[in-house]
């Protein structure tokens, strides 16, 4: 099952083990850059002068987009598994 994909160290990505926001926002820079995170989760802080302070600044005071940015991170992170089995 695609929501039971777990990483390398044996933790269920979906369960954010070990990740902390700062990460997750990194880590999403660095797939698909600040104007696709702007795109798929229309916020300022990723489409007007975006860094990952402003960000997560933002991020930690407001839940409802914290959670969008969290389930980015996991369909991204499954996908990048997944794909890494398949070789």
């Amino acid at each position: 099952m695609k929501h039971d994909v777990r990483d390398d160290s044996g933790h269920l990505i979906r369960e954010l083990h070990g990740v902390n926001l700062a990460s997750i926002v990194e880590y999403l820079v660095a797939r698909v850059g600040w104007a696709a995170m702007a795109a798929e989760i229309p916020i300022n802080c990723f489409a007007v002068d975006p860094s990952v302070k402003s960000s997560l600044t933002f991020l930690r005071r407001t839940p409802w987009a914290r959670a969008k940015v969290e389930q980015l991170y996991i369909e991204l992170r499954t996908e990048e598994v997944l794909a890494a089995r398949r070789g």
